[in-house]
């Protein structure tokens, strides 16, 4: 009876260590404008998790800046943590941002070098950041990306992801971020017919202006799409952060979106 009960747990640590939990957030305007506060508050958000996908890090001087103290705020928390930065993408000044990843690092380890997707730079205003992360011996290539706004038709850009795969037949790619698009949208049917699946559905994960009598959130735009072929679906959600402050004014501070997670194990 004892060596089944200790066969048992044994089982279920593996399973258990195996077990991957990825976060995804769009941290408005992510530099120097969040406060010590609330840089505290985005990691005690993020602590449960094992890789920190961020869009929308400030491209000029303190976006890394930011992230550096952010990745430096979780590592005195219990955990050792890694981060990278993207370098600016190539959209106009305006436009341009940087994309972070941050991990831990007794989870997950950085395989080579993570690159801004250039092959079609001209046709995305913020190409999309790979990363590639080995979790367990086996490996997953996180597509960290962020969409032009819903009234510049985001399909335009999104339409080019179902080339994606075809370009890295070898990577076992996620793709994640803020997609100012629902999934719903036809323009995703190219790589649902490939085997990907979105983690959330009717889920909206923007933030309206005030909570009206249909709630506080307001659009379908952030997901995740894996391949259901290469992950095993664990669990998925969004952390509803903005029920911790009193207004949504006071919560938008921290941003105007929701964080999403999916929890897995990479096949």
């Amino acid at each position: 009876m004892k060596n089944i009960l200790s066969f048992v747990l044994l089982i279920f640590s593996l399973l258990s260590f195996s077990q991957t939990k990825i976060l995804s957030w769009n941290l408005e305007n992510f530099g120097k404008s969040k406060s010590e506060v609330e840089l505290n508050f985005i990691a005690n958000t993020v602590l449960d998790y094992d890789i920190i996908a961020i869009q929308e890090v400030v491209a000029g001087y303190g976006g890394a800046q930011a992230i550096a103290k952010l990745s430096a705020i979780l590592n005195e928390k219990g955990s050792k943590w890694n981060y990278i930065v993207s370098d600016p993408t190539s959209s106009s000044s305006y436009k341009a941002e940087r994309y972070a990843f941050i991990w831990k690092t007794s989870t997950a380890k950085l395989q080579g070098n993570s690159w801004l997707e250039k092959k079609y730079h001209s046709e995305i205003d913020r190409e999309p950041y790979f990363a590639t992360f080995e979790i367990g011996k086996k490996t997953i290539t996180l597509v960290n990306f962020h969409a032009i706004t819903k009234n510049k038709q985001p399909e335009t850009e999104i339409k080019y992801f179902k080339f994606l795969p075809v370009e890295y037949p070898n990577l076992n790619l996620v793709f994640m971020g803020d997609f100012n698009c629902p999934q719903s949208h036809t323009v995703f049917n190219p790589l649902k017919k490939s085997g990907y699946t979105a983690i959330l559905q009717n889920q909206k994960t923007s933030l309206k202006q005030k909570c009206k009598n249909d709630g506080c959130l307001a659009s379908e735009f952030d997901n995740i799409f894996y391949k259901t072929s290469s992950l095993d679906y664990k669990n998925s959600g969004i952390i509803s952060f903005y029920q911790n402050f009193n207004s949504l004014q006071e919560a938008r501070k921290i941003s105007d979106h929701i964080p999403i997670w999916f929890e897995f194990f990479v096949k």
